[in-house]
């Protein structure tokens, strides 16, 4: 199978390397020229608990174009990138080729939506990476939990069986499911816990979950985020929110979150698709969002400061 995979950050060079190792034939596209450059010379490096491995076969480039068609596109960027990314493959993805998009927080369906007809994209969710980029062309990931996918829409199908297949040939462990929505929504409210709290206070989760201030904050976050998906009538798994998100967080007590690590390189963080996205749901059905209304603009301001010599 040919696959281009758009954004290949830390998620998406993982994706890249263990696709390509796999025997498949693997473009990965990023705007970073350093990594591009890398993975060019040298290959794409992937380490973790169990895993060190060096793969030479990814094909490297800053330009959807070179790749050419492919069977499938992964859209692993930033909640940011997801529309730019649509709009450079909508053409290419006309002719029956499946897109896959993986990110944090919501709205990545509707943001496809505005470049391409969504009838053959799909969903998914990651769980407990912990993935970072220890430099250009070198990634590192602290675990692989867990690759859940489904169609917008719903339901099982075989092109969704399909895919789940071609990724569990490469060595990951993935699983499809005919509610994705319940599995986004559940991994939101996760990423809304600690996000957010964890980059205004600048600590790791579980000193996160082990300061009582920081985490009333966690948890007033989470709590407004489970409430907006109650009134949108999401199918959660569970009944009490605050222990699913403390066993979540117990998992990965070390764990930086994704916005915390923008933060600490001033970058801009996906604030708008995750704890910004909370007080837009809260206005839609009438649920107020204070703890998100601070901790989203906190980081807004932090952000508005990164390459002004302040903050």
């Amino acid at each position: 199978m040919k696959i281009t995979i758009i954004g290949a950050g830390a998620m998406g060079s993982i994706y890249a390397a263990l696709l390509a190792d796999a025997g498949h034939e693997v473009w990965a596209v990023d705007l970073w020229p350093e990594h591009v450059a890398a993975i060019k010379a040298a290959g794409l490096r992937v380490e973790g608990p169990t895993d060190n491995r060096l793969v030479t076969t990814v094909n490297a480039t800053m330009q959807v174009a070179d790749a050419g068609r492919s069977d499938l596109y992964i859209i692993a960027t930033k909640a940011s990138g997801v529309g730019p990314a649509a709009e450079a493959i909508a053409d290419r993805s006309a002719q029956g080729a499946l897109v896959l998009t993986i990110q944090n927080g919501l709205g990545a369906a509707e943001r496809i939506a505005k470049f391409m007809p969504t009838e053959n994209v799909l969903l998914g969710v990651a769980d407990g990476f912990g993935a970072s980029m220890k430099g250009p062309g070198h990634a590192h990931h602290n675990a692989m939990n867990l690759i859940r996918i489904g169609e917008i829409g719903g339901g099982m199908t075989e092109r969704l069986e399909s895919l789940a297949e071609v990724w569990r040939g490469a060595g990951f462990n993935v699983q499809a499911y005919d509610d994705i929505d319940q599995l986004i929504w559940e991994k939101f409210i996760c990423n809304v816990t600690f996000s957010g709290s964890c980059t205004v206070f600048q600590r790791t989760v579980g000193e996160v979950m082990d300061n009582s201030v920081s985490w009333t904050v966690a948890l007033g976050c989470m709590r407004e985020a489970h409430a907006c998906g109650v009134a949108k009538g999401v199918n959660f798994s569970f009944d009490d929110a605050d222990a699913y998100v403390t066993a979540f967080g117990a998992k990965m007590r070390a764990g930086r979150p994704s916005m915390l690590q923008d933060h600490e390189a001033r970058r801009p963080s996906e604030i708008d698709a995750i704890n910004g996205m909370v007080p837009v749901l809260g206005r839609e059905y009438g649920i107020p969002t204070p703890y998100n209304d601070l901790v989203a603009e906190t980081i807004r301001a932090r952000e508005s400061l990164f390459g002004s010599g302040d903050g």
